[in-house]
C-alpha cells in the first residue's frame, strides 16, 4: 500500500511540475499577457448602469 501512496505522490508531483513548466514556457508569452488584459477588457461598472437605465425592457 506504501508504494501505491508513493506513486500516486509522485504521480502528482510530476503532474504539476509538468503543468508549471509549460504555463512558464517562452512560447505561452503572448497568451499569458493576453489573458492578463481580459480583466481591463471588460465594460466599467458605471458604463453598465448607464446602459441599463437608458435602454427599453430586458427581456
Amino acid at each position: 500500500m506504501a508504494y501505491l501512496n508513493a506513486l500516486v505522490t509522485l504521480l502528482g508531483m510530476l503532474t504539476f511540475i509538468g503543468i508549471a513548466v509549460w504555463a512558464w514556457s517562452k512560447g505561452r508569452t503572448e497568451a499569458n499577457r493576453d489573458a492578463s488584459l481580459l480583466p481591463f477588457a471588460l465594460p466599467d461598472e458605471g458604463e453598465i448602469k448607464a446602459e441599463n437605465k437608458s435602454g427599453g425592457s430586458n427581456e
